[in-house]
């Protein structure tokens, strides 16, 4: 308004806030709380007057070459932006941290970023060196980051095969879905490290195997065994709920769920399916749940087919 004083101009010397100060707030809003050299570089400032920023505690050293705006006190997020950001324009989380960014499995030790360019580990981050193409990049809560996809891929150079199946599962659940599918990616990277790992667990938990498959195959056994018949998908009422079992038998009263990749999930599935086991149980039903890997295992399903026989009351 007209008349009104210019607050900034009698404002004492140490008080005042520069304009650039300002714009390096606004960058850093947008990455939770912190900014990066070649940021600041950008924005003018000169290699003295960032060091200036720091004595005059405006900027706290995080990592080599990124600094925390105003204080030191940053959020699980705002570690992982600052880890992102050591590496330079190109710098992406990635590998055990960039699982944990996903919510894929949680990881609470040293960070990791893969970087275009040759670059040693440093401050406590490993350092990854490779060119992910565009569609292996994206953001996850404004932190650069690689995609769930390529995640897992990365993951499986570091984690055995049960948790590796774990991760995917979890990224089935969370419908973490991505243009570029897991077997895009193995095909893409044919030959690199990890996708021998996540091949042979793709394949072995029937990963991508349609329901209809799963299903075909599991009768086929049970014919070659000489076991009776089972209705598919058939709806039977409990408790006055309707249910539909992937495989039963209602005279002996046994039910079969057949399950591919999935074999955790989320609290609310858990409790879900817990709750179904429960009330068929109370009602007389067993139910016994067949996975993939054991239908594609000689011995595994020799085992269910023992099993089988036995709640079936039939015999060779």
């Amino acid at each position: 308004m007209a008349g009104e004083p210019d607050i900034a101009a009698i404002l004492p010397p140490e008080k005042r806030v520069h304009p650039i100060d300002a714009q390096i707030a606004f960058v850093a809003a947008g990455q939770h709380g912190v900014v990066g050299l070649w940021q600041l570089v950008a924005l003018g400032l000169s290699p003295r007057s960032v060091r200036d920023r720091v004595a005059g505690g405006r900027l706290h050293r995080i990592h080599r070459g990124v600094f925390a705006v105003g204080h030191r006190k940053l959020s699980r997020l705002g570690w992982w932006m600052a880890s992102a950001l050591s590496g330079g324009p190109g710098s992406v989380l990635s590998h055990r941290p960039a699982g944990a960014a996903w919510q894929l499995r949680d990881w609470s030790g040293r960070h990791a970023i893969t970087v275009p360019g040759w670059r040693r580990s440093r401050d406590g981050i490993d350092v990854h060196c490779s060119t992910l193409l565009p569609d292996e990049v994206t953001t996850c809560d404004g932190i650069p980051i690689t995609t769930v996809p390529r995640t897992i891929l990365d993951l499986a150079t570091v984690l055995d095969p049960h948790d590796l199946l774990s991760v995917v599962n979890e990224a089935e659940i969370r419908e973490l879905s991505d243009p570029l599918t897991l077997p895009d990616m193995l095909e893409r990277h044919r030959g690199e490290r990890g996708t021998a790992r996540l091949r042979t667990v793709l394949a072995d938990a029937g990963y991508g195997v349609p329901r209809r498959e799963l299903e075909e195959r599991f009768a086929r056994l049970v014919a070659g065994w000489g076991l009776p018949r089972p209705e598919l998908n058939a709806w039977i009422e409990v408790g006055g709920r309707l249910f539909s079992p992937d495989c039963l038998w209602r005279t002996q009263r046994l039910i079969v769920e057949l399950h591919s990749a999935r074999f955790h999930g989320t609290t609310a599935a858990i409790s879900r399916d817990a709750y179904r086991d429960r009330r068929l149980l109370l009602a007389g039903w067993h139910v016994i749940h067949v996975t993939w890997a054991q239908l594609s295992s000689r011995a595994e399903a020799r085992e269910l087919e023992a099993d089988l026989r036995v709640v079936l009351g039939s015999s060779r």
